[in-house]
């Protein structure tokens, strides 16, 4: 909870900090990097950092954190830090680092606002800093004991046992540990995150949904090529030089989007890449014989580039109370029942009760929320997954 003399400050410079958060940020980045190179090359998305979403998506967290301590002050923002904390998981982030971002984000703050920053501002905002960097700790060293790994050191050197071309733009990559031991247990829809070592010498990081079923042997993860020099720097690495046989270093699994234990109705909506946790879902589904009513739902270009078509529909198949619906912008003859165009839920029969998870770019899952939340389905009970910075918030 934050004091009563911070929260009379904070509210009284909210207006102005958020007025100015886009150039804080930007400010903080480029005091970051210049005194911590190794964070730019071996930690942060270049291609994230290039495009500025990454700026956006602090920028996006610490307005909601601030606003969120004045409006509710008896409680956190859990959704917010439980997401954040475990994308944090996923990439080793440690106390320390926090610590360092402290540092130079107030720094950047004072140079941006400049005298506006009295002793009295920067004390109640550092409050509002050591309230979110503490909570989000204390949720990280949780996960990282949850997973028997110190933070710092989540990596694995992981076996590339098997290769599959799904799409032409899409792969799977089959892995086992490489030291033969059981790999980590996980949750359908959870992710991990892949470093590679770069030609300029980079070990960029990126994350990449688990579509196996949690008890295979195996762990699959099915890659889209990003094009781009930089924005498609790991996936396009991955595409052109691993093969059966090659090692890659590999998170334990982290991600808050996960199945709840019950026999709720369900409704899994993905686009593109997207449809990857889904699979994962649907083959726990299928092994616990789920069975309430779960609508699938799919946008993609075409059916040529629909990842795992025939896996999302015969995963689908096995459920005895399930229906696959699929939207293509341009269908492909021999696929009479597909849907053309984007989606539209208007003709669905969503259930009571139903809990929706979806998962793809960030215009398809407001368009399905919004849809979804018109159908009757409560906002608590819409749980997503973004691949790179979660806009959601500071695009809304």
């Amino acid at each position: 909870m934050l004091s009563e003399k911070s929260t009379a400050t904070v509210r009284a410079t909210l207006p102005a900090v958020a007025a100015a958060i886009a150039t804080i940020t930007e400010r903080f980045y480029e005091r970051l990097f210049a005194a911590h190179p190794e964070l730019l090359r071996d930690l942060f998305n270049r291609g994230n950092q290039a495009a500025g979403l990454q700026k956006q998506a602090l920028a996006g967290s610490i307005a909601a954190f601030a606003t969120h301590l004045l409006d509710r002050p008896d409680d956190r923002p859990d959704v917010m830090l439980n997401r954040i904390a475990h994308k944090h998981a996923s990439l080793g982030v440690t106390a320390d680092q926090y610590r360092v971002v402290h540092q130079h984000l107030f720094a950047a703050i004072a140079e941006v606002l400049g005298e506006a920053v009295t002793p009295e501002v920067a004390e109640a905002w550092d409050e509002v800093y050591w309230l979110m960097a503490n909570a989000l700790t204390a949720i990280e060293a949780r996960l990282y004991e949850e997973q028997g790994v110190l933070a710092g050191d989540v990596w694995r050197e992981w076996a590339v046992v098997g290769r599959t071309e799904e799409t032409a733009d899409c792969a799977t990559f089959r892995l086992r540990p490489a030291d033969g031991a059981p790999a980590p247990a996980f949750k359908p829809g959870q992710y991990v995150s892949v470093q590679v070592e770069l030609a300029d010498g980079a070990r960029q990081i990126r994350q990449y949904s688990l579509s196996s079923a949690p008890g295979s042997e195996l762990r699959s993860i099915t890659v889209k090529r990003v094009r781009g020099d930089i924005d498609g720097e790991v996936s396009g690495h991955l595409h052109a030089h691993v093969r059966e046989g090659d090692v890659l270093r590999v998170s334990a699994p982290y991600g808050d989007l996960v199945l709840h234990a019950d026999d709720a109705p369900l409704l899994l909506a993905s686009a593109g890449i997207g449809c990857t946790p889904m699979l994962s879902m649907l083959e726990q589904l299928a092994a616990t014989g789920h069975r309430a009513p779960v609508t699938v739902v799919h946008a993609d270009r075409s059916p040529a580039e629909h990842p795992l078509r025939d896996d999302h529909a015969a995963l689908t198949a096995k459920l005895p109370d399930a229906a696959a619906h699929f939207w293509y912008e341009a269908p492909e003859p021999g696929h009479p029942a597909d849907r053309t165009g984007l989606v539209d839920l208007t003709a669905l029969t969503v259930p009571s009760g139903t809990r929706a998870y979806l998962c793809g770019p960030l215009p398809f899952m407001r368009a399905v929320r919004t849809q979804l939340l018109a159908k009757g389905v409560a906002a608590a009970d819409i749980h997503y997954e973004v691949f790179g910075p979660d806009l959601w918030l500071a695009q809304g």
